[in-house]
């Protein structure tokens, strides 16, 4: 048997699944803990794992391995992986992000290899990459790219048919790069002030308007024109970061997920491409964007595809 964890800023998924070919089955979700000591995301995926094969009848006993798929950035301790992600760990970026904790880092890898052999984990962007090349839109590109719009905005990459992951499983971080100068003071849970996570990440964006991305994105759908010159700039600065990767990596596809792109794909994704469209045609012509082969879920696949 094994265990497939996807950690975010918002929540934590656990799924069981008996091999890579069998359906993910047990999917147990709720709020990423992040108040207690700095294990408290470990404890918690521990008793999710115990609660969801005693609800389909498995023995923990009986998980021979552990796909992680989480939100970064790591930070290595000992040779193992632990999280520095700004969503989750409250002393980054200290009280003004107003997070319950004043961890620096998360443990995780350490933990989980106390109790299985096996554990691998990845960051959430370079794992749904894997997955949307196995299973999803991805599919025979060996240059291509993954994004996720969610509580945070990452990306994963691959060039000539390998993928990147740096020297601590870093790469793709592109979400805490500057792509525009900004004026408002927008506070990134790196630090950082005014980096592309602060100006457009789903945590980001109701502190910034007042309302959450739902509404604005509806209200603009609807022809309201205030929302629409919102969502105008929040698309021309994704758009730009869009286009950065597609120019310096010369990349023939990107498939975009998360939860603010999702739920908002069909309103999003022309006024995302128009943006990459509008700029040097030998770099960006025939490039597409396209929404996540499979869909909401890909954050459960893209632990499965770091089991094989």
């Amino acid at each position: 048997m094994r265990v497939c964890v996807d950690i975010g800023g918002t929540k934590v998924a656990v799924s069981l699944s008996a091999d890579s070919a069998s359906p993910l089955i047990g999917r147990r979700t709720e709020p990423t803990a992040k108040t207690g000591n700095n294990d408290a995301v470990a404890l918690q995926i521990l008793r999710l794992i115990d609660e969801a094969c005693a609800e389909q009848g498995f023995d923990p006993n009986s998980i021979d391995c552990v796909g992680v798929a989480t939100a970064g950035p790591f930070e290595l301790h000992g040779g193992m992986v632990e999280l520095a992600t700004p969503n989750i760990c409250g002393g980054i970026a200290g009280p003004a992000r107003g997070l319950p904790n004043q961890w620096r880092t998360a443990l995780l890898e350490a933990p989980l290899k106390k109790r299985f052999a096996r554990v691998r984990v990845e960051n959430d962007g370079v794992a749904a990459l894997e997955a949307e090349r196995r299973w999803g839109a991805l599919q025979g590109l060996a240059h291509c790219a993954y994004v996720t719009w969610s509580t945070g905005v990452g990306v994963g990459l691959c060039v000539d048919g390998r993928i990147l992951r740096g020297k601590n499983g870093n790469a793709g971080h592109a979400g805490h790069s500057f792509v525009v100068d900004d004026a408002s003071g927008a506070l990134c849970g790196c630090g950082n002030i005014g980096d592309l996570e602060a100006l457009i990440a789903g945590n980001s964006l109701a502190r910034r308007f007042g309302q959450p991305p739902a509404l604005f994105f509806a209200a603009a759908a609807s022809g309201d024109p205030h929302a629409l010159e919102i969502t105008d700039q929040l698309c021309r600065v994704m758009g730009r970061m869009l286009y950065n990767l597609i120019a310096t990596l010369d990349l023939q596809r990107i498939s975009l997920g998360g939860s603010v792109f999702w739920h908002n794909r069909d309103f999003l994704l022309p006024r995302l491409q128009a943006q990459v469209d509008g700029h040097l045609p030998p770099l960006t012509r025939g490039v597409l964007l396209v929404a996540a082969g499979l869909g909401d879920r890909v954050g459960d696949y893209a632990a499965l595809a770091l089991l094989d």
